[in-house]
């Protein structure tokens, strides 16, 4: 009985706080929820402000944007970029002045004997450096050496012949008429004259000889190298026939073969330099001179006389090529010269450094070279190869024989005629 009395009382409690619940959710305002309470201040303090919520909407559309963009920006700026580097890679290897084609040059003395002999004396070998007037080689003497010795003797014997006739011919000319006639006088005078032809002749006999003798030493004319000797001691030497050659150290150049369509921006004096194959460090020079002139096929004679023009045209021509001769100005340490090398040849033009401010090299090395692409750019500079190329070189010379004056016949065999221009009556 009291549990059933309990249990009512414990119903009978319950129910108006339901009631109270249900009527609450008609009429009465919702308890604030846990988040307000949080967020409401004590009383007496002001509320803080509430910020309000991101747009998240729009800004994901202008990040979107943002990234479209961007992603069309990079694209075309690389492909800017791309344009750029094949424009300047065009200008590089098509207009600016360059080439691969390029090659050692050097003077090369071909020594022939002037005199024909027996070689007896070899003083140089292969590829071994001589000076100037060092002796090669040597020719057997002996015969030069008689020769000498024959007209030494020759010309003893015409000067004492001239000088005794010359006396006789003065003493008849100082003689009366009683001692002597006009036509004694003109005799001796002519004998005279005859004798002192003879004395000439053998004078200039002696002095051939002479040379000949120092001809049989054979010296190299320049600084150098001997190459390709193929000479040997037991071979007889052939005169005016080339039997040994030395390359002249001081004579190395370096010849570029320029492409016609860049010949326009070559000028005489623009430094320049050669890179050798196998090196790295570049030979550095300058124009010196520009060949005016190649052969022409076209321009050979046919039949009759008349030009053989070539009737082919292709499509693509290929340009000439124009050799350019470089002078030599410093060579790097360790970077050999040797003829026939090949060298690729850039040609810098003025130096970067003289063109004046930062904006002007900029133009020079990108602006300029980009317009002359589209035929903007700058013209050739005037007088590029006229005033250089038409200076006169220095002439070149070598020590020659000179003939030595003759003595007079007295040198020669002194006191053979005293007292000849006596008269026979004061002795």
């Amino acid at each position: 009985m009291e549990a059933v009395l309990h249990r009512n009382l414990h119903v009978l409690r319950d129910e108006p706080q339901a009631g109270a619940d249900n009527a609450g959710d008609r009429s009465a305002p919702a308890e604030p929820t846990a988040r307000e309470n949080i967020n409401r201040s004590p009383p007496g303090e002001q509320p803080p402000v509430q910020e309000a919520p991101p747009p998240t909407a729009r800004c994901n559309a202008i990040r979107r944007l943002a990234v479209a963009a961007s992603k069309y920006l990079s694209t075309i700026s690389i492909a800017l970029v791309a344009i750029l580097i094949s424009l300047l890679t065009w200008q590089h290897y098509v207009t600016s002045p360059w080439t691969r084609n390029g090659s050692v040059r050097v003077q090369v003395a071909n020594i022939a004997p002037q005199v024909p002999g027996k070689i007896v004396e070899l003083r140089v070998a292969d590829n071994q450096f001589v000076h100037k007037g060092d002796v090669l080689y040597m020719i057997d003497p002996f015969d030069f050496e008689v020769a000498v010795r024959v007209g030494k003797a020759l010309l003893d014997q015409r000067a004492a012949d001239l000088e005794v006739k010359q006396a006789e011919s003065a003493r008849r000319q100082h003689l009366s008429d009683l001692a002597t006639t006009p036509e004694q006088q003109q005799i001796f005078a002519g004998n005279a004259a005859q004798a002192k032809a003879a004395y000439e002749a053998a004078a200039h006999q002696l002095a051939q000889a002479d040379l000949n003798l120092k001809r049989t030493n054979v010296v190299s004319p320049v600084d150098g190298y001997v190459t390709n000797l193929l000479l040997r001691v037991g071979d007889y030497a052939v005169t005016g026939i080339p039997n040994i050659s030395v390359i002249d150290s001081d004579s190395f150049w370096i010849d570029g073969y320029f492409e016609e369509t860049k010949m326009g921006r070559v000028c005489v004096g623009d430094r320049a330099e050669a890179q050798l194959m196998g090196y790295t460090q570049p030979i550095l020079g300058h124009v010196k001179t520009v060949t005016r002139g190649v052969s022409v096929s076209n321009a050979a004679a046919g039949t009759q006389g008349l030009p053989n023009v070539d009737p082919i045209y292709t499509w693509v021509r290929l340009a000439q090529r124009v050799p350019v001769r470089l002078a030599i100005d410093t060579v790097p340490a360790g970077v050999p010269l040797v003829s026939g090398m090949t060298a690729t040849v850039t040609i810098r033009q003025p130096a970067t450094s003289d063109r004046g401010t930062w904006s002007d090299r900029i133009r020079a090395g990108v602006v300029d070279p980009i317009s002359e692409l589209f035929g903007g750019g700058s013209p050739p500079r005037p007088n590029c190869l006229q005033d250089a190329s038409r200076d006169r070189s220095e002439a070149e010379r070598i020590p020659y024989s000179r003939e030595p004056a003759a003595p007079p016949p007295a040198e020669i065999e002194p006191g053979l005629t005293p007292g000849i221009n006596t008269s026979p009556r004061n002795r």
